[in-house]
Protein backbone atom coordinates (compact mmCIF):
# COMPACT_ATOMS: atom_id res chain seq x y z
CA UNK A 1 0.00 0.00 0.00
CA UNK A 2 1.41 3.45 -0.82
CA UNK A 3 2.56 5.50 2.14
CA UNK A 4 0.06 8.32 1.45
CA UNK A 5 -2.87 5.91 1.58
CA UNK A 6 -1.54 4.16 4.68
CA UNK A 7 -1.09 7.53 6.41
CA UNK A 8 -4.63 8.68 5.55
CA UNK A 9 -6.19 5.42 6.77
CA UNK A 10 -4.11 5.50 9.95
CA UNK A 11 -5.22 9.08 10.62
CA UNK A 12 -8.83 8.00 10.05
CA UNK A 13 -8.39 5.20 12.60
CA UNK A 14 -6.92 7.64 15.12
CA UNK A 15 -9.83 10.00 14.47
CA UNK A 16 -12.40 7.28 15.23
CA UNK A 17 -10.41 6.21 18.26
CA UNK A 18 -10.49 9.79 19.55
CA UNK A 19 -14.22 10.34 19.05
CA UNK A 20 -15.17 6.93 20.49
CA UNK A 21 -13.33 7.42 23.77
CA UNK A 22 -15.37 7.79 26.94
CA UNK A 23 -13.58 10.98 28.00
CA UNK A 24 -13.48 13.87 25.53
CA UNK A 25 -11.76 17.21 25.91
CA UNK A 26 -14.19 19.88 24.65
CA UNK A 27 -11.27 22.08 23.62
CA UNK A 28 -10.01 19.45 21.17
CA UNK A 29 -13.33 18.95 19.39
CA UNK A 30 -12.64 21.78 16.94
CA UNK A 31 -9.27 20.19 16.14
CA UNK A 32 -10.99 16.87 15.52
CA UNK A 33 -13.50 18.52 13.21
CA UNK A 34 -10.69 20.03 11.15
CA UNK A 35 -8.85 16.71 11.21
CA UNK A 36 -11.86 14.94 9.70
CA UNK A 37 -11.94 17.38 6.78
CA UNK A 38 -8.20 16.99 6.17
CA UNK A 39 -8.44 13.19 6.26
CA UNK A 40 -11.26 13.17 3.73
CA UNK A 41 -9.27 15.48 1.45
CA UNK A 42 -6.32 13.09 1.66
CA UNK A 43 -8.56 10.15 0.84
CA UNK A 44 -10.09 12.02 -2.11
CA UNK A 45 -6.62 12.47 -3.61
CA UNK A 46 -5.91 8.73 -3.57
CA UNK A 47 -9.25 7.00 -4.10
CA UNK A 48 -11.59 7.22 -7.10
CA UNK A 49 -14.77 9.33 -6.82
CA UNK A 50 -16.95 6.20 -6.78
CA UNK A 51 -15.58 5.46 -3.30
CA UNK A 52 -17.19 8.57 -1.82
CA UNK A 53 -20.88 8.36 -1.07
CA UNK A 54 -23.00 10.03 1.57
CA UNK A 55 -21.73 7.73 4.32
CA UNK A 56 -18.12 8.86 3.86
CA UNK A 57 -19.29 12.48 3.92
CA UNK A 58 -21.02 11.94 7.28
CA UNK A 59 -17.62 11.65 8.98
CA UNK A 60 -17.40 15.45 8.76
CA UNK A 61 -20.55 15.82 10.89
CA UNK A 62 -19.66 13.36 13.66
CA UNK A 63 -17.82 15.93 15.78
CA UNK A 64 -20.74 18.36 15.54
CA UNK A 65 -23.05 15.59 16.77
CA UNK A 66 -20.70 14.95 19.68
CA UNK A 67 -20.93 18.63 20.60
CA UNK A 68 -24.74 18.41 20.58
CA UNK A 69 -25.37 14.94 22.03
CA UNK A 70 -22.36 14.11 24.16
CA UNK A 71 -19.92 11.19 23.95
CA UNK A 72 -20.50 8.73 21.15
CA UNK A 73 -20.64 5.55 23.22
CA UNK A 74 -23.88 6.77 24.85
CA UNK A 75 -25.94 7.12 21.68
CA UNK A 76 -24.43 5.07 18.84
CA UNK A 77 -26.45 2.03 17.83
CA UNK A 78 -23.57 -0.13 16.52
CA UNK A 79 -23.42 -2.54 19.49
CA UNK A 80 -27.17 -3.10 19.34
CA UNK A 81 -27.10 -3.61 15.57
CA UNK A 82 -24.24 -6.11 15.92
CA UNK A 83 -26.24 -8.08 18.48
CA UNK A 84 -29.32 -8.00 16.24
CA UNK A 85 -27.19 -9.65 13.53
CA UNK A 86 -26.41 -12.47 15.95
CA UNK A 87 -30.09 -12.86 16.82
CA UNK A 88 -31.09 -12.85 13.14
CA UNK A 89 -28.62 -15.70 12.60
CA UNK A 90 -30.66 -17.81 15.01
CA UNK A 91 -33.69 -17.89 12.71
CA UNK A 92 -34.15 -21.04 10.64
CA UNK A 93 -37.85 -20.74 9.86
CA UNK A 94 -39.02 -17.50 8.31
CA UNK A 95 -42.65 -18.10 9.33
CA UNK A 96 -41.90 -18.02 13.08
CA UNK A 97 -38.58 -16.21 13.54
CA UNK A 98 -39.30 -15.12 17.12
CA UNK A 99 -39.73 -18.70 18.29
CA UNK A 100 -36.41 -19.77 16.84
CA UNK A 101 -34.63 -16.74 18.29
CA UNK A 102 -36.00 -17.47 21.77
CA UNK A 103 -35.22 -21.19 21.50
CA UNK A 104 -31.61 -20.69 20.37
CA UNK A 105 -31.05 -17.86 22.87
CA UNK A 106 -32.24 -20.00 25.78
CA UNK A 107 -30.11 -22.92 24.59
CA UNK A 108 -27.04 -20.67 24.35
CA UNK A 109 -27.64 -19.23 27.83
CA UNK A 110 -28.09 -22.72 29.30
CA UNK A 111 -24.86 -23.95 27.70
CA UNK A 112 -22.93 -20.93 28.99
CA UNK A 113 -24.40 -21.41 32.49
CA UNK A 114 -23.50 -25.11 32.56
CA UNK A 115 -19.98 -24.48 31.25
CA UNK A 116 -19.25 -22.01 34.03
Amino acid sequence: MPNKVRLAITRLCFFFNAICSKVLDPMKLDELENEAAIILCQLEMDFPPIFFDIMVHLIVHLVREIKCCGPVYLWWMYPIERYMKILKGYTKNLHHPEAFIVERYIAEEAIEFCSE
